[in-house]
């Protein structure tokens, strides 16, 4: 085992990773810009080093300084989280010539699975049903006509490399295609550096599911169940729950198995997510992407099948087997996550950075559980992303984790910035929420114009 790791990240994920560290007996590096200097990651670590500057490319992106730290440190590991270079594929083999353990899987693997069109080539290999679209890249605009009317509008924009929802555009017609697809490229290469995209029909509305894969350096490969993801805002998600109710034991079957052999088929070791799109009408799941990290939603999986997922992803990095096998996996009662941001929903959502001055998090009964990095006094600074805490709940069933909830977000309080937490409460109280009636296209067309009519 590790004897010292940093962490390459801040935010909840990094206190997450240092006390799951902790339990295990390691040390712990917490690196950190300068705006970031009282950020409780900092303080809860054994080490702390500045890298840089406020602004993420001088320091949680740069590669260089995250790798001097751990080297100045003795650190023999890096766990990235979620976010900056978590995906890096560039990063990982870094580490690997300084001979520094990456806590995520091989370079090799991002590469393949990071790349929208490859990881496709290599799911149809595996037997995974992938969504119908293009073979390969398509890189102007005239392949993209050709493409979208074979095989019939709506049609999706996707760009080839990353992910967050950037270049991403669903386009209704032909006649919107030329504009949505070169915005889309743009988008893509200012974010990404690669401007490529490729197009797949629309499956919508479907459920998003999310299948949670470990995976050793010894060939086993095991899955945790599923998340439902559908409660998206502009592609990001909102709110996540396990297991789904669009989805039966059968079903819960085959799409866990397609998950394990898509991360056999391509190697895989560590924690990671494979993403399929459920059409509830007909049973149909379809391969989308993967992540070759630890999820934002990682709790709700862990609160149901009592799995700690960091402490595997560090186990595994550090050479060990999984500590349980397929047959000790078993999903118990339903456990639901809601991210509470520093955002205004009433002006579109805006970032509301700020001093907190008074913060209440709930606790107290059984299986409830926050993420956080805040406390009073905290100022949450403009350059990162907006998140204040995850709230998770896990019930007996899931009318038990949705009243859970309603009581979690009743006690929340957090004065001096803006957030979402009313929104959140709003939505967690909809009666198609409770009754487990939504998908992709819930949120966007139904929830939101109502709320922002009843807010105006």
């Amino acid at each position: 085992m590790f004897k010292k790791i940093l962490i390459a990240n801040r935010g909840e994920i990094a206190v997450r990773i240092i006390r799951a560290a902790r339990e295990l007996g390691i040390h712990t590096v917490a690196v950190y810009s300068e705006v970031d200097k009282e950020s409780l990651h900092t303080i809860l670590a054994d080490e702390a080093i500045c890298i840089g500057p406020a602004r993420s490319t001088d320091s949680y992106l740069n590669m260089n300084a995250v790798l001097s730290a751990a080297i100045v440190t003795g650190a023999e590991a890096i766990h990235p989280g979620f976010g900056f270079l978590s995906e890096n594929s560039k990063f990982a083999t870094m580490c690997e010539e300084m001979h520094i353990s990456f806590i995520g899987p091989s370079a090799k693997v991002m590469d393949k699975m990071g790349d929208k069109i490859n990881a496709r080539s290599e799911m149809i290999a595996a037997d995974v049903p992938v969504i119908p679209g293009s073979d390969g890249e398509v890189h102007t605009t005239q392949e993209a006509l050709e493409v979208a009317n074979y095989l019939g509008y709506p049609v999706m924009l996707k760009a080839s490399a990353g992910g967050g929802g950037k270049g991403i555009r669903k386009v209704n017609s032909a006649e919107d295609l030329i504009p949505a697809f070169e915005s889309a490229s743009q988008e893509a290469l200012a974010a990404f550096g690669n401007g490529a995209m490729y197009i797949e029909k629309v499956i919508y509305p479907a459920r998003h599911i999310e299948v949670q894969i470990l995976g050793d350096s010894y060939g086993h490969v095991i899955h945790l169940g599923e998340r439902d993801c559908s409660l998206q805002r502009n592609n990001q998600k909102v709110l996540e729950e396990s297991p789904s109710v669009a989805i039966g034991k059968t079903l819960r079957h085959q799409i866990g198995q397609a998950a394990v052999r898509a991360a056999k088929a391509v190697h895989y070791e560590n924690a990671g997510t494979i993403e399929f799109l459920l059409d509830e009408k007909t049973s149909a799941f379809y391969f989308m992407e993967m992540n070759t990290r630890v999820q934002v939603e990682h709790p709700v999986t862990e609160f149901v099948t009592g799995v700690d997922i960091v402490k595997e992803q560090i186990r595994i990095a550090a050479g060990q087997s999984l500590s349980l096998t397929q047959d000790d996996v078993t999903i118990s009662g339903h456990a639901i996550e809601c991210r509470i941001n520093a955002e205004n929903p009433k002006f579109n959502f805006a970032p509301s950075p700020g001093k907190i001055t008074d913060l209440y998090l709930p606790s107290g009964g059984v299986g409830l559980r926050v993420d956080s990095a805040m406390y009073n006094g905290y100022t949450i600074p403009p350059y990162y992303d907006s998140m204040i805490a995850k709230i998770i709940v896990h019930g007996d069933n899931r009318f038990d984790a949705l009243m859970k909830m309603q009581r979690a977000l009743y006690e929340l309080e957090i004065v001096g910035v803006t957030t979402n937490a009313d929104f959140q409460m709003d939505l967690i109280s909809d009666e198609h929420v409770i009754a487990g009636d939504y998908d992709t296209s819930f949120l966007m067309e139904t929830f939101l114009p109502n709320y922002n009519k009843d807010n105006d």
